[in-house]
């Protein structure tokens, strides 16, 4: 009798643990549920710092940034990237005053000059980056083409091939090549449109044999091959001299560093030795300085600038 009465109560117990086990899981859930609303509210809740960079980005300011950013292939919203400037001057203003022991006012305008540099100095260096490395997929793009015209595919159906095979930047340039044909638009104009859009005398060669083969016919996969030889030939030429001149081009950004990182480790060393540079004499000297380093870098990227 004791047992079935153990037995019994053992077994009530269990339910009501069950019960309550059950009912903690539901008001959990109804918990979560709530907190999500509260916080989500449909959408994710964005920071003050965000709203602040949206709203830069809608300024005339930021869309005019936007196609050097482009350009120069670098993946930063034009927030992103002031976002990005504002932390590297703080953090040049703090080594310069830290380390190079500078007064805050110096350290700020030299602080404004390196980083404007800087980003003056990414532009140069990357301008049309984008549109070169578009340019240096050409070749593959060329047998891709190839190969799909000799498959017996046509060359609307070879440059979807293309949006599938071939990564980025050309993949998205083709991509809206083949959607503009995919709505009716003849293939002369959206060619035509996208030689202005990439503007290189190798793609404006690419775009005439595809115009002159689509009117005139003939073996389009042989003439595609034998062009995917030639820029493969180009490119290689162009990377051997790039090779030869890649020590003046270091130089070049070298000559204006080395100075006035020796100026400010004799800065360091001796107290005041910066201030006759911000008197009368010592600003025209430092103007002829920034003017004269300016125009070396300049002109030693001039003289290794050669065209292929």
């Amino acid at each position: 009798m004791k047992e079935a009465v153990v037995a019994a109560l053992a077994v009530f117990i269990f339910l009501i643990a069950l019960y309550f086990q059950l009912d903690y899981r539901k008001r959990k859930k109804e918990w979560r549920k709530d907190v999500q609303n509260f916080y989500l509210d449909g959408e994710k809740r964005k920071s003050i710092i965000v709203v602040i960079g949206t709203k830069f980005d809608e300024t005339q300011t930021a869309k005019e940034m936007e196609p050097k950013l482009s350009n120069a292939n670098i993946s930063f919203t034009p927030s992103e990237f002031l976002g990005a400037m504002i932390v590297a001057y703080m953090g040049i203003v703090f080594g310069l005053v830290n380390f190079f022991q500078l007064t805050l006012l110096p350290a700020l305008l030299v602080g404004l000059l390196l980083i404007e540099g800087s980003r003056r100095l990414l532009f140069i260096l990357r301008k049309n980056k984008k549109k070169q490395m578009l340019i240096d997929q050409l070749p593959e793009i060329c047998r891709v083409l190839a190969n799909s015209t000799r498959s017996g595919m046509t060359l609307n159906q070879g440059i979807q091939l293309i949006t599938q095979e071939i990564n980025e930047p050309a993949k998205s340039e083709f991509k809206r090549l083949a959607h503009e044909l995919s709505l009716g638009i003849e293939f002369s104009t959206v060619i035509r449109a996208m030689e202005k859009r990439v503007d290189h005398k190798e793609f404006q060669l690419f775009t005439a044999t595809l115009l002159i083969q689509k009117k005139a016919g003939g073996n389009l996969s042989a003439v595609l091959d034998e062009m995917s030889q030639t820029l493969d030939e180009r490119k290689l030429l162009k990377q051997e001299v790039k090779t030869m001149t890649a020590e003046q081009k270091y130089v070049s950004t070298l000559i204006p560093l080395i100075p006035i990182f020796l100026v400010l480790m004799m800065n360091n060393i001796i107290d005041g030795f910066l201030d006759p540079l911000f008197s009368g004499v010592g600003l025209i000297l430092l103007a002829f300085f920034l003017c004269g380093t300016t125009l070396t870098f300049v002109i030693v990227r001039k003289i290794t600038n050669i065209r292929v």
